[in-house]
């Protein structure tokens, strides 16, 4: 073996918050795990930076997240005890439209489906306890979940990292892998420091996902996010008077964000949509990551209007990545069940808030356990994804 090789019984590639988190629940039940990294663990180069996440209960996106949302907010006060900081901050948030739009009728379908109790206020209600949201229109609610909050993106990150650390994981920096090779037995994972073999590999490369596996059905979005600072201070916005929120603009689009952390700025974005000019398909390997007026000005525009309290001109924008799948939902899952590979990825935009529980069903497959949580919507059979060549 050369110098940096090593045998272990799991590789996780890839360690956004995903794969630190799927790195922790393994060394936390006594894996022989080696977590690799291209960058540092906390890089701002992925889908896993920006100083905050939004976390819900309420998962319009498809009502069987409710459970896992349940357990990774479980997880998270778990990671919060085992690292000594605060991560997530439950500040309750806001659902805002349309009765009839999927953000809020999704919305009241998962709490329903899964008892959540949730609170819905009228537009006057709204515009008396949530003033700094402008132009409500007065046929629009909005659904309270009291258990939405706000994640410490970089922090949570490091935090399962280094709880993976100190479970007996080994973490690898700096080492970006250049390949990933079915063998007889289990894989070999090729990086630019060495060559690590296992009886299974996790890959939870994010945005490079599609380049690792290239069969399967995504499309990397390059997603600027913007901060905006507060007119007059921050004392209207703090994140108790401006929760975080999902708000349906109509024709608009949808704006999400959240108020100040510590006197800071607030998070004011557009979410994803068909918008070329503002949301490019790329790669991880080609996103612009340069900030261009486009960037900004839709945004600047609603901002005007939908929160007039804000300095209405960004005070700070990064770009992300969204990797999409065709159906919006995630990969979790052996691709045609080989029992050498495990699949966690697809985040679709909105994939931090339940890393945790992710991790938490990679680790059972992995081990095959009866998944924590029943993600059948989110195996990668549904795309019937091709693996890498045995050799």
């Amino acid at each position: 073996m050369a110098e940096h090789d090593r045998a272990a019984e799991v590789v996780v590639v890839g360690l956004g918050v995903v794969g630190a988190a799927t790195l922790w629940r393994l060394a936390a039940r006594g894996v022989d795990v080696v977590g690799v990294e291209q960058f540092t663990v906390g890089h701002p180069w992925g889908s896993s930076h920006g100083s905050t996440r939004m976390f819900r209960t309420t998962c319009l996106e498809h009502p069987g997240l409710v459970p896992l949302a349940r357990l990774s907010r479980r997880l998270w006060r778990e990671l919060e005890s085992e690292a000594g900081r605060p991560l997530l901050a439950e500040t309750g948030g806001l659902l805002i439209g349309p009765p009839g739009c999927h953000l809020v009728a999704g919305t009241l379908e998962a709490a329903r489906v899964h008892d959540v109790a949730v609170e819905v206020l009228d537009a006057p209600a709204i515009a008396r306890r949530f003033p700094e949201h402008g132009g409500v229109p007065d046929d629009h609610i909005a659904v309270l979940d009291s258990t939405a909050g706000v994640l410490r993106a970089e922090d949570a990150v490091r935090a399962a990292a280094g709880a993976a650390g100190r479970a007996g994981a080994e973490v690898r920096t700096g080492a970006a892998v250049t390949g990933i090779e079915l063998v007889d037995g289990g894989v070999v994972v090729t990086t630019g420091t060495g060559t690590i073999r296992a009886r299974q590999a996790v890959v939870t490369a994010g945005p490079w996902l599609p380049r690792l596996v290239p069969e399967l059905p995504l499309t990397v979005v390059r997603t600027p996010m913007t901060w905006f600072r507060p007119a007059g201070g921050s004392g209207r916005f703090g994140v108790e008077q401006f929760p975080i929120f999902l708000r349906d603009l109509g024709g608009a689009g949808i704006v999400y964000g959240h108020g100040t952390r510590d006197g800071g700025l607030v998070k004011f974005a557009l979410e994803y949509d068909d918008d070329a000019a503002v949301f490019r398909e790329t790669s991880a390997a080609d996103c612009d990551r340069r900030i261009a007026e486009q960037d900004w000005k839709r945004i600047e525009a609603i901002a005007r209007w939908a929160a007039p309290g804000l300095v209405i001109e960004p005070a700070e924008t990064t770009v992300c990545m969204y990797t999409l799948t065709p159906d919006r939902q995630f990969l979790v899952g052996r691709p045609h069940g080989d029992p050498r590979l495990v699949l966690g990825g697809g985040d679709s935009g909105h994939a931090f808030k339940h890393a945790p529980g992710l991790g938490e069903v990679l680790a059972d497959t992995v081990l095959g356990r009866p998944p924590a949580v029943a993600l059948d919507f989110a195996d990668p059979g549904r795309f019937d994804p091709g693996v890498p060549r045995r050799a």
